[in-house]
């Protein structure tokens, strides 16, 4: 690496952690807490007035990740052409970024579908009551796994970023030089 990718890794890390720890928040902290809203008719009501707030937010961390990833790929372009674990892992990243932001937006269509439920009664922000409509309860059932799989996948993208990180130490570029190269 020739230069100091500071802006571009910092925009990289900081959408990460913003997507990351705001849909793991929201999972365990929105979705409980308006869980344990006095009146069953405004569970999903809170939970889904907390999500549209929070959705430019979001946004914006996604941008700012992928901005940042570009930037650093652009920026390692001779580091990845002849580190084939660092390239491994890029591309292992890339797709599991594709992964992570299918997930939130499937995770956000179906927050969506669910506000216009707002007022049937349940047990949960994901939980149906025994009033609860057979398709709000669809959509609880689908959201109550899809709330845990952005925040699990963003969490392997983190690993994946500080293990690149290790990649760059001067050692292990010096290293990479001796490894044997499987053809």
């Amino acid at each position: 690496m020739t230069g100091r990718n500071t802006f571009v890794r910092s925009l990289h890390d900081l959408g990460l952690a913003a997507w990351s720890g705001g849909a793991l928040m929201g999972a365990v902290g929105l979705n409980g807490s308006a869980s344990s809203a006095k009146n069953p008719r405004e569970r999903v009501a809170l939970a889904s007035e907390g999500w549209k707030r929070w959705a430019p937010v979001q946004v914006a961390a996604l941008v700012a990740h992928g901005v940042g990833g570009a930037g650093l790929i652009l920026g390692n372009k001779a580091r990845l052409a002849g580190q084939p674990e660092g390239r491994a892992n890029t591309i292992v990243k890339l797709a599991l970024t594709g992964v992570a932001a299918g997930t939130t937006l499937y995770s956000g269509i179906l927050g969506k579908k669910m506000a216009e439920h707002s007022g049937e009664p349940t047990d949960g922000t994901t939980e149906a009551g025994v009033s609860t409509s057979a398709e709000l309860e669809a959509l609880q059932r689908r959201q109550r796994v899809m709330q845990w799989v952005t925040p699990a996948v963003t969490a392997v993208l983190i690993v994946l970023a500080a293990q690149q990180g290790e990649q760059q130490r001067p050692a292990a570029r010096w290293l990479a030089r001796f490894a044997p190269h499987s053809r």
